[in-house]
């Protein structure tokens, strides 16, 4: 799936970096960038499906996440900042590598192959509402009224959005994908408690490029036993222009920008960025995929993105 872990990356840009509040000329500076790589975020939503017609989907993310493993990797060697995770570390880097990365990207690309991307983008971003859910199934946390709200605001609009008013049940792989959708946003949620929890030892910048080449381990592994070797995808310059802003550009150059200027703002700034993206990306595949948007789905997105923001608020007090 297109940048699965964009809140995820931010909560790491932030998490060892307790940051107060930000002055004007900072947060001027800052924006900008933080605003580009939204817009590459949500883009890479329809430049993900556009791969899919002819990479196949665990083949497409191992080979995002080994490119932009090898970027990262440059990256902090260039730098100096190399490290070889510590053993504090370990567990945030298999809980992202695999649960996140594996398991999240790769439900999200086979669910995109059997649905359009403006429901793929808006499902897989339900994860602040399951994260409400987590947090009381697994940290006993009782939400509070305002998220228990949010949580039956965003589900309501789920509802709308899965029904058969907006689906066709009878259409292959159309309720299989959307449940894989809402699957990879659960394991999302409880990636990004983890997260929240974790005492890092390291960078989240210096952890990355391991989660991503740790990811490639399992995705490229299941990928030959489903999909079969790699050999008969047609490479041609436009698939390579994909792949290049797939991976080095939308996955590790914006990883990079999160890491660097994600800290100088709140991470419940952040968090509100994180909202743009399925916009952009319901956008995007309008204007680059001729996608439409039914009556349906317009009121499924005003609730589920109206639930998400009531619940990022309510968080913020809870």
């Amino acid at each position: 799936m297109a940048n699965g872990f964009h809140e995820s990356a931010m909560r790491r840009a932030t998490a060892p970096f307790p940051s107060g509040p930000a002055s004007s000329a900072t947060v001027r500076r800052t924006l900008p960038w933080l605003g580009l790589m939204v817009l590459l975020w949500g883009i890479s939503w329809p430049a993900t499906k556009l791969a899919l017609e002819v990479v196949p989907p665990l083949w497409l993310a191992t080979i995002r996440f080994g490119s932009a493993a090898l970027c990262l990797f440059a990256f902090t060697i260039a730098r100096g900042s190399f490290r070889i995770p510590t053993r504090a570390d370990w567990p945030i880097v298999a809980s992202i590598g695999l649960f996140q990365m594996t398991a999240f990207t790769g439900l999200g690309m086979i669910a995109m192959t059997k649905v359009d991307t403006s429901r793929a983008v808006l499902l897989a971003y339900t994860t602040p509402l399951w994260g409400v859910v987590a947090n009381w199934l697994i940290f006993q946390l009782k939400p509070s009224r305002r998220q228990i709200g949010a949580l039956a605001v965003g589900l309501a609009g789920v509802a709308l959005i899965c029904s058969p008013w907006e689906l066709d049940w009878n259409a292959p792989g159309v309720l299989v994908g959307s449940g894989l959708l809402l699957v990879a946003a659960m394991s999302w949620s409880v990636v990004i408690l983890h997260i929240k929890r974790h005492r890092w030892d390291s960078s989240p910048l210096t952890l990355a490029p391991w989660q991503m080449l740790l990811a490639v381990v399992p995705l490229g592994g299941l990928a030959w036993c489903f999909e079969g070797p790699p050999t008969g995808i047609p490479v041609d310059a436009r698939l390579l222009e994909l792949l290049l802003f797939i991976g080095p550009v939308a996955t590790s150059a914006c990883f990079v920008i999160s890491a660097e200027y994600g800290r100088r703002i709140s991470t419940f700034a952040m968090s509100n960025l994180t909202l743009g993206v399925p916009l952009i990306g319901i956008l995007a595949s309008v204007v680059f995929l001729g996608s439409s948007i039914s009556a349906p789905f317009a009121a499924g997105l005003v609730l589920v993105m109206g639930g998400m923001a009531v619940s990022a608020l309510a968080s913020k007090r809870h």
